[in-house]
């Protein structure tokens, strides 16, 4: 598999996202490295995303550790482009790491399931 067609959403200071990242290398893979904390996301970006995660945003909110209670994201009544939207402002309420490659895309949480896809 091409090193190119690797992508991994990357946060430094997640142990599960180093450890997915030390996998991915240790694979003989150097892939594309996103910290999506400094880059940020659009909203057709995690549009796009979550189509190849096959996943709704609610589904890849990240809860700890982020402002999303007092955003009001986990009421059932919040909607999809409420979080989409909430997401592209406060990037760290996406779960991470999520890895992408020509067989798929996953939240790598447990960091195997990266694995599977590689």
């Amino acid at each position: 598999m091409p090193d190119a067609s690797v992508t991994i959403y990357h946060n430094p200071a997640c142990g599960t996202s180093r450890n997915t990242l030390a996998a991915i290398r240790a694979a003989g893979i150097e892939p594309t490295v996103v910290e999506y904390l400094k880059d940020g996301w659009t909203k057709p970006q995690l549009k796009a995303l979550l189509k190849k995660l096959g996943l709704t945003a609610r589904d890849v909110m990240r809860i700890q550790g982020t402002p999303a209670e007092e955003l009001k994201l986990t009421d059932p009544k919040t909607t999809e482009d409420e979080i989409i939207d909430a997401m592209v402002g406060h990037p760290i309420l996406v779960q991470r790491p999520i890895v992408v490659t020509p067989e798929g895309a996953v939240v790598a949480r447990p960091m195997e399931k990266a694995l599977e896809i590689l």
